[in-house]
């Protein structure tokens, strides 16, 4: 069971990378065109900039989640590395639960926020809901809160080689 729940969380861990560096690939060819468009073709497009801002959201609250499961958030560990072993470990789990009730939060709050500017429109994408440009904030909250409970109940995944999903491998099982 444990091995299953891994496997699936490095599925989801690598997606949340392909996502978030897809966002930023995309994002980089993007604004390159909006300055062409504006400066050598003489006319400016409404999209690359609203397109952008989206596609960094998705990497921000995305990316977030890959980064917190790779132990590569932001953290400041001066008090905490005094502490004795027994105190640091409950500071661990402290900031776990915190993290969960965060991640709680964004989930519900950011589900609300969608429901709630659904039937708007994104003025210089008409074919665009506002509602939708919020949705990386609840799925980054839930896909956060899944690896804080794989961190909770199964340990700090940040150390351990991900399993990649690949024929070689199953080839070589085979062998």
């Amino acid at each position: 069971m444990k091995d299953t729940l891994l496997r699936f969380n490095d599925g989801l861990y690598m997606t949340c990378i392909w996502v978030a560096g897809l966002s930023v690939a995309t994002m980089s060819l993007i604004i390159p065109w909006g300055i062409f468009a504006r400066y050598v073709l003489g006319s400016g497009s409404s999209w690359p900039e609203p397109v952008s801002i989206l596609l960094m959201v998705v990497f921000t609250f995305i990316g977030a989640a890959a980064s917190y499961r790779a132990g590569a958030h932001m953290a400041v560990n001066m008090l905490t590395d005094r502490l004795p072993p027994n105190l640091k470990q409950a500071a661990s789990l402290l900031v776990q639960v915190l993290m969960a009730l965060i991640c709680l939060f964004m989930a519900i709050w950011g589900a609300k926020l969608c429901a709630t500017t659904w039937n708007q429109f994104v003025a210089s994408l008409p074919s665009l809901r506002v509602g939708l440009t919020y949705a990386p904030i609840p799925i980054g909250g839930v896909l956060t809160l899944i690896f804080v409970l794989e961190k909770l109940l199964l340990g700090d995944q940040s150390h351990r080689r991900v399993v990649q999903f690949d024929l070689v491998e199953e080839n070589e099982g085979a062998a």
